[in-house]
This record gives C-alpha cells, sequence and structure tokens, in this order.
C-alpha cells in the first residue's frame, strides 16, 4: 500500500468508475479546460514575446542606439563632437546622417519619402543598412568611388511602387524653395537609382530612401553640417545610462536622446498587451479550476457513505480532507503538464504552423501594408512556463481546499442515517 494513506486513497478514487457518469464528465472537462488555458497561455506570450524581440531587432538595425542633435536644426562641428563621444568607453561608433522629407517623381507617379543621408565608410560601423541591399552594392553611395554624384538606394516596395529598378532615374524634390527669374521654384535633383534594399519592415521598405549626406547637404543647403551623429554602444539596453553619461561631454549646442525615447511608447504599448493577455488568458485557467469546485464537490457527495465509513473506522477530518486534495490536485497537475507539453510544443513550432495555414486557405493573417512584421514570430521562454503552471497549480489547489473541509466536516451518523 502506498504511504501516507491518503495518498494511496486519493489515487484509487482517482482510478475508480464512478456510478454518476456526469461527475468524470465534469471532471473530463475541468482537467481539458486548464490544459487548453495553459496552452493557449503558453503559446500567446511566446509569439509576443517573438513579437517584440524581431521589432526590437528590426527597429535598432535601421535605428541608432543614440543620436546626437543640434539646438539649431543641424549639427557643423559634428567631427569634434564625434570625437568627444568616442571617448566613453561603451560608444563603440559614431556616424554622421541627415534626416529630411522629399518627393521623388517619375513619369506618373510621385509618393512622399523619408530621406536619409548617411557616409558609406561609416555607417556600416553604426546600422545594418548594407546588409539589407538586396540589389546594387553599398559603395555606390560614395561619390569617390562613382563617375557621377547623387546616387540612391531605395526600399524594395517604394521601389515597387514607382516602378523603378536599379538604374533608373527619379526626381526628387524638397520642401525649399529657390528664387529664379521665372519665380519661386521648388528645388529639384535627379537621382539614380544604384540599389534596393529590404528592411523585413514595410514601414522602411516602402518609405525610406538612402544617399550621400554630402550630396543631400548639398540639396538642403546644411554647408558642412549634419543633422546629428548616430551612435553604437556596447550595451542596448543600457544605451540611456550611456547617452546621459556622454551628454555631460558634449557642447551646449548639442543634445542627445537614445532609441528608448524614441519607441518608448511602442514598447510600452507591446508590454500592456503582454500583460492584458496574461490575465484575460488566466481567466480560463480560473473557470477550468471552478470547475473543479463543483466537480469535487459532486465527488463529495457521491462519496458520504465511504467517508462515514472511514470516520468510524478511525480516519480524522484531516484524512478526509487530503483524500480529495488529491483527486483535486491530480486533476490541476494532469490538466497543467498537458497544456505545458501542448503549449511548448505549439509556441516552438508556431512559425511554421502559420505559414502552412496561409497556404492551406490562401490568405494572409498578417499584411504587410498594415503591421510592423509580416510573419510570426515565438521566443518561448522557461519564466514564462514556470509562472503559468505556477499559477495553475496554485489555483487548482486552492479550488479544491473548499469541497475538501466539506468532505472532512461530513458526520457519520447523519450519512449513513438513509444508507
Amino acid at each position: 500500500m502506498i504511504r501516507p494513506f491518503s495518498l494511496f486513497l486519493g489515487l484509487r478514487y482517482v482510478r475508480s468508475r464512478r456510478r454518476n457518469g456526469f461527475i468524470s464528465f465534469i471532471a473530463a472537462s475541468s482537467l481539458l479546460g486548464i490544459a487548453l488555458g495553459v496552452t493557449a497561455l503558453i503559446t500567446v506570450l511566446s509569439v509576443m514575446n517573438g513579437f517584440e524581440r524581431e521589432l526590437r531587432g528590426r527597429i535598432l538595425d535601421m535605428t541608432a542606439h543614440a543620436t546626437v542633435q543640434g539646438l539649431e536644426g543641424s549639427l557643423v562641428d559634428w567631427r569634434s563632437v564625434r570625437e568627444k563621444a568616442l571617448v566613453h568607453p561603451e560608444v563603440v561608433a559614431a556616424a554622421p546622417y541627415i534626416e529630411e522629407q522629399g518627393l521623388l517623381v517619375v513619369p506618373g507617379r510621385s509618393t512622399g519619402v523619408l530621406l536619409r543621408g548617411v557616409d558609406p565608410a561609416l555607417e556600416p560601423s553604426v546600422s545594418e543598412l548594407g546588409d539589407k541591399l538586396i540589389a546594387g552594392e553599398w559603395s555606390v553611395l560614395d561619390p569617390s568611388s562613382s563617375d557621377e554624384r547623387f546616387n540612391i538606394l531605395l526600399g524594395a516596395d517604394l521601389a515597387f511602387s514607382l516602378g523603378v529598378g536599379v538604374g533608373d532615374s527619379v526626381q526628387l524634390v524638397v520642401p525649399r524653395a529657390d528664387a529664379t527669374v521665372l519665380g519661386v521654384q521648388p528645388r529639384m535633383r535627379q537621382f539614380h537609382v544604384k540599389g534596393l534594399f529590404r528592411a523585413g519592415m514595410y514601414e522602411y521598405d516602402s518609405a525610406m530612401a538612402i544617399a550621400h549626406h554630402q550630396d543631400l547637404a548639398a540639396l538642403f543647403r546644411y554647408g558642412d553640417g549634419v543633422s546629428g551623429l548616430r551612435l553604437k554602444v556596447t550595451d542596448v539596453d543600457r544605451a540611456a545610462q550611456i547617452a546621459r553619461e556622454v551628454a555631460l561631454s558634449l557642447p551646449e549646442g548639442a543634445r542627445i536622446s537614445d532609441w528608448t525615447r524614441k519607441h518608448r511608447n511602442l514598447f510600452s504599448a507591446i508590454q500592456m498587451e503582454k500583460t492584458v493577455m496574461f490575465v484575460i488568458l488566466a481567466l480560463i485557467i480560473a473557470v477550468a479550476a471552478f470547475n473543479i469546485v463543483s466537480t469535487m464537490v459532486m465527488v463529495v457527495t457521491d462519496k458520504r457513505a465511504d467517508i462515514a465509513i472511514l470516520r468510524t473506522l478511525g480516519a480524522t477530518p484531516g484524512v478526509i480532507q487530503r483524500i480529495f486534495l488529491v483527486q483535486g490536485i491530480w486533476i490541476g497537475l494532469f490538466g497543467t503538464l498537458l497544456g505545458a507539453i501542448g503549449g511548448v510544443a505549439l509556441a516552438l513550432n508556431v512559425e511554421n504552423l502559420v505559414p502552412w495555414l496561409e497556404r492551406l486557405f490562401n490568405v494572409q493573417f498578417l499584411s504587410a501594408d498594415i503591421y510592423y512584421i509580416t510573419e510570426l514570430p515565438s521566443d518561448l521562454r522557461a519564466a514564462d512556463v514556470l509562472k503559468i503552471c505556477g499559477l495553475s497549480f496554485v489555483l487548482t489547489i486552492l479550488a479544491t481546499l473548499y469541497p475538501a473541509r466539506r468532505g472532512a466536516q461530513t458526520e457519520p451518523a447523519e450519512a449513513l442515517r438513509y444508507e
């Protein structure tokens, strides 16, 4: 016999066939509800984690960890500012940039774009732009390595919407005006499309164009200045602290910000969504645990005669209570285990499952022009699995306490009166 006695008898009750089939059905429903709740919670949190990871990675591929900008709109003495920023031991690279807006025009089509001027020699040290090219070469932006100036790289979706490719020309119109004999005319320049890039985010692929910062400086009348400097630091999670330390060494005409400030609302919204989804899906587990209360109350009622006999044989109320605790905990434990297995399996395969469903039903769940990311990533974390399983187990124990206590309070004489 398994020791202690309450564990042996509790497991015996679990394996026995009940006279009332409805009780067995409710018990199975409770177990399945817990399993489904745990599976859904693990999967959803893994997808949210994966979405946050992918979004953060793709943003940081195109956005600097920190930026230094001029208070007057341009940073003229950027070379000396760059040297001062690089003095900090956790700043590993710095590169100048110009960021403006413009209008790209081809015969019959036009679209607004975000223009980014970069130094092709320094930019690869602070971003992954060079690795995103799908056509052309990064070196074509350098006027010294090309036969002509004013070359440009376009996002793949932007080029598609304009109907242009490598080797074509586009007209860039900027929100500046020149006074001519014909009156005030918008400033424009013809650029040669020398490459295409795909960042993996529709926001960049459909609306960004990259050129040499000297070409944009000439077009926007920056002179020798730039919009600012892009900094790369050793630890992106400490970017805010590093930016504050670098700011102490900068001249009064410069200000610094980091990526957490620029995208704070986005990542705060993702974190809030994760919290809300956790609470909502945890209610599924809570409902299943509430079903355990109903199941165990009916089990106690069904076993009143057995309880009375055990009491007359010397079983204490504590032993009776532990017998029914074993039954309820077994339902919760087995349901949690099934849910954990299902959740882990689904979270590990959701990246392959979603594309398969899209091909099967010929639909696209995440449209590129609506969502930042078009695939469904997953990032399974052991801490989340343990937290969810722990929550499920605790709710199961709490749901079992009342029926077990009610069973322990059964009076033998009253239970056997009509037997």
